[in-house]
């Protein structure tokens, strides 16, 4: 504890993390003063929140949102949600980015984050201080602005910091040898917004994740000729009429043409990368020693803690997840840390568990670059966080009724977001066709 008794704790951006930080630091009035939450846009809801410029604002700030206007989720609505905050009822399972808005909204009032947020403050940085008396011999100086006039610099000490600042702003653009050759125009997907203006147009998709996928798919709805590049397995499932698939894009020829692993060309109007995103926490003193390389950040603890600096938590890195049940117990387990009880091991002993950590995953043929993907292994990290940390599982059905949504969705791209899902207890669930009707369940 800090000499005054509660401990502060700063939250680093307003997005659905810094959210579910806020909601279970207020939870605990008797061990945390309320949190500032620093976010530097005026909205909550981070990357759910829809802008239909791309690039700067008029201010000279960037325009971080990667959300596309027609976007609808992927997953559920009710395996989505934040396990003590369902979504309406009366919503389809798959709903529109603007529902998800109006869900964070609601989350934010019914929990009364709002009056501890900060908007339209940026972080500049975040500086570890040696205090005998902090929590475990630390505290945190945070300098923050308005991001543009450095007069308007403030300085404040915290106990504990949250990071909480996504990872869906700063594109990933793989290095292709000769792109700079390509005479037609290349973007990447954070600045995709609809397909109307590539109707009739030749497009090469770079990735098949879900961006990807999703924007082959509204092309393909506006007779774009597409061709979906990636390295993954070859997909089953349907596509509609005008994408086809390629292996990866390995080079780009002296005439500007693209030429793919198999050596097949093409010359597409358009060459957009749907190749994800990079870690990026500029505010963070070198002192702290957290690194990216390889698309993975280290080292930290159960993927959230730097062994030498335990006040620090920096939420939400692992991809391929359900997000928001996701954060909801990284937080819980976050707090069991800084309430001491979960008591955490020595830096050393922690070291030791990421190298093996790291060793067993590459061990099972994963890439360092895959790490962070977490997907099916997400329930095991879950389950591990809930039990040192002694707090309350995810009902069984979460993970049951996510993997069968996978397994529907790559049966079927086109039409799975048709389908609903009902909740029956924490064991039970169905899912419903499009007329209503019960559909047998795609995973034993």
């Amino acid at each position: 504890m800090s000499g005054r008794g509660r401990l502060r704790v700063a939250v680093i951006g307003a997005g659905a993390a810094g959210l579910c930080a806020a909601r279970h630091l207020l939870s605990r009035p008797e061990l945390f003063a309320p949190p500032v939450v620093y976010e530097q846009t005026k909205y909550v809801g981070g990357t759910w929140v829809y802008e239909e410029e791309v690039g700067q604002r008029q201010n000279g700030m960037p325009i971080y949102s990667s959300m596309y206007r027609d976007l609808r989720t992927n997953i559920p609505k009710e395996v989505m949600c934040f396990p003590d905050f369902p979504f309406d009822s009366h919503l389809s399972s798959y709903v529109h980015h603007t529902e998800v808005r109006k869900y964070l909204e609601k989350y934010c009032d019914h929990f009364n984050i709002r009056e501890h947020i900060q908007f339209n403050i940026t972080v500049d940085a975040v500086k570890p201080v040696k205090m005998e008396s902090g929590w475990h011999g630390l505290a945190w100086d945070i300098t923050s602005s308005d991001g543009i006039d450095p007069n308007t610099s403030v300085q404040r000490r915290f106990d504990a910091v949250l990071v909480c600042n996504g990872h869906f702003f700063d594109p990933y653009m793989p290095p292709i040898p000769g792109l700079a050759k390509y005479t037609g125009s290349v973007m990447h997907s954070h600045t995709y917004r609809s397909a109307e203006p590539f109707a009739g147009r030749s497009v090469v998709v770079l990735g098949a994740g879900p961006s990807g996928l999703d924007i082959a798919m509204e092309l393909a709805s506006v007779n774009a000729q597409v061709v979906l590049s990636h390295g993954q397995k070859r997909l089953k499932g349907p596509l509609p009429p005008g994408v086809r698939q390629a292996p990866p894009v390995s080079k780009v020829l002296e005439d500007g043409t693209l030429e793919f692993q198999d050596g097949q060309l093409a010359r597409p109007d358009v060459f957009m990368f749907c190749t994800g995103y990079n870690y990026k926490f500029p505010f963070l003193d070198e002192r702290v020693g957290v690194e990216v390389k390889e698309h993975m950040v280290y080292p930290l603890y159960k993927f959230l803690i730097p062994p030498a600096f335990p006040s620090l938590f920096i939420v939400g890195l692992c991809r391929a997840i359900c997000p928001f049940p996701h954060f909801h117990m990284q937080i819980q387990f976050i707090v069991s840390v800084l309430d001491g009880s979960f008591p955490l091991p020595s830096p050393e002993e922690m070291e030791e568990d990421i190298s093996l950590d790291e060793a067993a995953r590459h061990d099972r043929g994963i890439a360092t670059r895959h790490i962070l993907k977490l997907d099916s292994d997400q329930w095991a990290y879950n389950q591990d966080l809930a039990r040192i940390g002694g707090f309350k599982p995810l009902p069984p059905y979460w993970r049951s009724l996510y993997e069968s949504n996978k397994a529907f969705r790559s049966k079927d791209m086109q039409n799975y977001k048709s389908f609903n899902y009902r909740v029956l207890g924490d064991n039970e669930w169905m899912v419903l066709g499009p007329q209503g009707q019960p559909l047998p369940k795609p995973l034993p």
